[in-house]
């Protein structure tokens, strides 16, 4: 059916004419069979995104090329970020700008704290330089090398090696140290003197005592050496027992080189040095008798100096309540260590349990206590057993360092 007249209006104007149509139809009539006819080509048009998108990705070729042609790349290789930033100790000095300025010592590189020591002014550093402390906590030993003696930490004396200070500021007290928790629970501190003076005994303390026991070597005693390392591998922190004059002395004999009251400061001295000499990798002193020369000033002053001076603590075994071993260590700058009790006075297992039980009893009231016992083997079953079962009741059995007040750290 055919449009009607409007509608055949409508067709031609949206077809581009009625006459275009039929010309068209009249073309196809007289084409050959079989020849299609092919629409006119085209031409290709490029559109302007496409040119941009060209010119950006030609562009971008172009500055890469220039960076790396570059003799030197936009970022410094110094200047790229790292885990551990870099520090700089500034010392201020008061000598004139002319006068070189001395290096600071630097300890050897290890895991662990390290402490700088700046020279002192009596070292021929500037006035101003001062001790550097990276870590203030107890730095203590790897204890796998305890038995090693630290070279760093010895001077040659005329009877042996000698404990001292470090060049780099560290003492035999924080390096000779055993390990502990840190926490701030009850804490007990058992040391037990007297080793080396029989063989067997020594032996068997050293095996049976727990590690966490501290361990007093007498200076009189044989083959300290090879018991020292004995006991460092087995994890003891160990103390030197240095002979003191008791009332009623020489009726009542500490033992060979005791310190006097009537000897010069350097006898006493001389003394001194020869039982620090016995053997190394102690953390400090621990008095043997001596009620009368703790009790006198002019006697124990050089003493106490000395062991400052060599970064040695100093454990007073608390016999005698006349000792000034705790005013004098602070005033040289000592670690020092205050026995709480006795606890083989008498020598029956039942009394000794006894005094271990007060002993934790203090330690729950003012946070640590330590007891003073004796190589007996008594002594060592007791504590030896004692000690599993403290630990079971949430006591943290520590060595004396652990315990030591300490003027150095505050």
């Amino acid at each position: 059916m055919l449009p009607g007249p409007q509608g055949l209006g409508s067709l031609i104007r949206g077809n581009r004419g009625w006459g275009c149509g039929l010309a068209d139809i009249g073309n196809d009539i007289e084409r050959p069979l079989g020849q299609a006819v092919r629409p006119p080509r085209a031409g290709r048009r490029i559109s302007a995104g496409a040119v941009a998108t060209t010119l950006l990705v030609l562009a971008v070729i172009g500055v890469s090329g220039a960076i790396a042609l570059r003799e030197r790349p936009f970022r410094k290789p110094e200047e790229v970020a790292v885990s551990t930033p870099k520090t700089t100790v500034m010392v201020e000095s008061a000598a004139p700008a002319t006068e070189p300025v001395p290096q600071a010592q630097a300890a050897p590189k290890t895991n662990g704290p390290q402490i700088i020591h700046m020279p002192t002014e009596a070292d021929g550093g500037p006035p101003s330089a001062a001790v550097v402390i990276h870590d203030p906590s107890t730095i203590g030993q790897n204890l796998r090398i305890a038995h090693i003696p630290d070279r760093a930490l010895i001077e040659t004396g005329e009877t042996g090696p000698l404990p001292v200070r470090a060049a780099d500021g560290r003492r035999p007290f924080d390096v000779y140290a055993r390990p502990w928790s840190g926490a701030r629970g009850a804490r007990v501190a058992i040391v037990i003197g007297g080793l080396a003076v029989s063989q067997t005994g020594t032996q068997a303390a050293i095996a049976e005592l727990p590690a966490e026991v501290t361990l007093g070597f007498a200076p009189q005693g044989n083959s300290i050496g090879r018991w020292m390392q004995a006991a460092r591998q087995r994890g003891h922190e160990i103390v030197i027992q240095v002979p003191l004059e008791p009332f009623d002395y020489p009726n009542v004999n500490p033992g060979r080189n005791t310190l006097t009251v009537a000897a010069t400061p350097d006898e006493n001295l001389k003394n001194l040095r020869w039982a620090l000499s016995r053997t190394t990798n102690y953390t400090g002193v621990m008095n043997y008798m001596g009620a009368r020369f703790s009790a006198d000033a002019a006697a124990m002053a050089p003493l106490m100096a000395e062991l400052g001076r060599r970064g040695l603590a100093y454990l007073d075994d608390g016999s005698s309540a006349r000792s000034l071993a705790s005013d004098l260590a602070l005033k040289d700058g000592v670690p020092f260590v205050a026995g709480d009790t006795s606890i083989d006075a008498v020598r029956d297992r039942g009394a000794i349990l006894k005094k271990l039980d007060e002993l934790e009893a203090t330690a729950r009231a003012k946070g640590f206590a330590v007891g003073i016992g004796s190589a007996f083997d008594l002594t060592v079953d007791t504590v030896s057993s004692w000690v599993i079962e403290a630990k079971k009741r949430g006591i943290e059995i520590v060595p004396i360092s652990a315990v030591a007040v300490d003027p150095e750290k505050g």
